[in-house]
This record gives C-alpha cells, structure tokens and sequence, in this order.
C-alpha cells in the first residue's frame, strides 16, 4: 500500500482517511485524491495537508476513463480506495438517475481501469494473474441489506435488500465489484459500514445538521416520530477499519464495519440539544420520506475475529467530541451551509413541514 488512489477523497469519509493514512503510514509513497467537487466536496476539509509532498489533488470523475488511464500512467497505484458516490437518500429520490450513473457506471469504469493496469496478462481472457499486492476496496454501506425489524442484526450473509434508489445504487456497484472478483480474479474487498459521524461531514446528514440547527436557534426538523434506529460509528473507527482490511483482509471478502452504538434519531436529537443547552421546542416533526428504513444494525464480528479490528469509541465520547468540533469550526459549517445547499434545505426539509401541516 504505497501508491493509492482514492475517489471522493474531498468528502466527509473520504478527507478523514486521507488524513488518516498520512498520519498513520510512513512508508506511503503516493496518495492521489481524484473527486469532481460536487455539493459535498470541500478542500476545505484537506487544507492542512494540501503542502504534504505526498499528496496529490487532481479533480475529475470516475465516470473519465481517460483520465483514470492517465492516473493509472503516472502513478501506477497499488492501492484504490473507492469512496465517490452520491450518498443522500433525499436527493436519490429526487434525481435517481444520477445515483445510477455516479454509483455504478462510475464503480465499473474504475474497475475496469484497475483490471487494465493490474491485470498481468490483459489478452488472455482467461488468465487471473495480478499483480502482487494490488487490492481494491470498495467502501458501501450497510443501507444495501434493507431494513430490519425490532431484533436481528446484518451480517456478511444478509442478503441485499435496498429500499431507495441510493442503496439499490450501491447495492448495484457492491454486485459489480464481486463481479469483477469472480469473473476476472481480481483482488477486491467491500467494507459496509452503519452510520458515520464526527468531523468535516457535510449538514444535510442528521448530527451535524441538528448541531447546526440548534446553534442557531433554528428548528430541527425530524423525520416521522424520530424512532428510526441506526448504529453509529466514528469516521475515525472506520477510517481505521478500512485500512485493516486492506492489510490484513481476504481477498473477495466482505467485512461489516459497526460501531456497536445503535440509537433512535429522536434520541440523539435530544442529546444534542441537552449538550447545547437548548429547548426541545425547537424539535419540529416532519413528513417522514418515502421507503425509510426503520432500523439498521450491524454485526461485526466477522471483522473484529478475524482482523482483531475493534472501535474505540464510546457513542458518548464520540458524539461530545463530534459537537465541541462543530462549535469551534462554526465559520466553516456557515461556508458549506450557502448557496445550492439552502435551496435544497428548503426542498427536502421546508416543503416536508408545510406538507405536515397542510
């Protein structure tokens, strides 16, 4: 793991792990950020280390076979860790179409590319001879189970069940890349992770939009009754994750990333305003969307017996971390709260409330 491309580096996942692996990996060569810089794109949130002589930024899409054949050419990575997609359940359901086109032709072009350049002999569509030490991992989520009930948890085994355009898209790219596996040969993982939180994650997500809200004496605006569960876990304890299964991992293998934290949204809702002193009046119970998951949880047991991965946040550290990080980054999350953003608040949040009370 020398020479490593990731996609949507610029991103609320993605600029964690850079920073992550620039930390923790000496012996790193190369690490390329290829991301578009859509919405939730921020350098912002890689500015401290855009002087490391390590890092390099190149903006484009992964959908750019061209480009990837340049990168691929000039760098000669080892390593693609593939976080760019379109991620928001809200607006997958407004624009399904580009969650298509982004999530899965954009997750094949960039296998393809990797096969191209990986694979030791390409005319021999029979050969499954790589490389020694190429891997591609495939960062998913575990939305691509479906919903569970009030017991139960997803495992490795579960099958795919996605609800909404965005987790049949990954759903889509997660079949694509096992595809690849058992098709081609080639050195893959996929990791399918629950709910991320912590620092540089963009405000249209539930805690750092609620933080945001709350700050600013503005409503939180809760979708249904607020008892939808998820398992949250740090963006740090995944970024950690990620790269134990890039070391240690099987090839073609899945590993489920949990934090072992589940919570109904309502309760961290409230949480967040006990830590900032506010009002549960500002609380503001919204039409619920269309095909919401009630409850996911993770299994990880796979990844913590086989790997010895286990996070080290607590919720309960994690979280007043999470908060104290957005109060003492306040001017950024007003930068990345403007423009397009504001429209699009008013779209999903603004004309939920005005269908509620209508």
């Amino acid at each position: 793991m020398k020479r490593i491309l990731v996609t949507g580096g610029a991103g609320f996942i993605g600029s964690n792990f850079i920073h992550y692996i620039l930390k923790n990996h000496v012996d790193l060569e190369a690490l390329v950020n290829l991301d578009l810089l859509t919405y939730a794109g921020n350098l912002e949130n890689l500015h401290d280390i855009e002087s490391n002589p390590k890092y390099y930024f190149v903006k484009g899409d992964v959908r750019d076979r061209n480009l990837l054949e340049t990168l691929f050419d000039e760098y000669d990575f080892d390593t693609i860790v593939h976080f760019a997609a379109e991620s928001h359940v809200d607006r997958s359901i407004e624009t399904p179409e580009l969650f298509l086109t982004t999530n899965i032709v954009g997750t094949q072009i960039l296998l393809d590319a990797a096969k191209q350049h990986w694979k030791i002999d390409n005319k021999d569509k029979y050969s499954r001879e790589y490389r020694k030490g190429v891997r591609y991992l495939q960062v998913s989520t575990d939305e691509v189970y479906g919903a569970l009930g009030a017991t139960g948890m997803f495992t490795e085994k579960t099958a795919l069940s996605p609800n909404s355009p965005y987790s049949a898209s990954k759903a889509g790219a997660d079949l694509l890349v096992n595809a690849y596996h058992e098709t081609y040969g080639m050195p893959v993982n996929i990791t399918r992770c629950s709910n991320n939180y912590g620092p540089y994650q963009f405000p249209e997500k539930l805690i750092p939009l609620m933080i945001y809200n709350a700050y600013n004496n503005k409503t939180l605006p809760v979708y249904g009754d607020g008892t939808q569960i998820r398992d949250w876990l740090h963006v740090s304890d995944h970024c950690a994750a990620i790269t134990t299964v890039l070391e240690s991992g099987t090839v073609g293998e899945v590993y489920n990333i949990g934090g072992n934290n589940e919570k109904a949204n309502i309760e961290i809702v409230r949480l967040i305003l006990n830590v900032l002193g506010k009002s549960e009046s500002l609380i503001e119970h919204v039409k619920d969307r269309p095909g919401h998951d009630r409850r996911y949880a993770i299994d990880n047991t796979k990844i913590t017996t086989e790997l010895q991965w286990q996070p080290a946040y607590t919720f309960e550290d994690g979280i007043r971390e999470t908060i104290q990080w957005y109060l003492n980054h306040n001017e950024w999350l007003e930068r990345v709260t403007s423009g397009k953003y504001q429209k699009y608040y008013h779209d999903m949040y603004d004309r939920a409330s005005e269908k509620n009370n209508g």
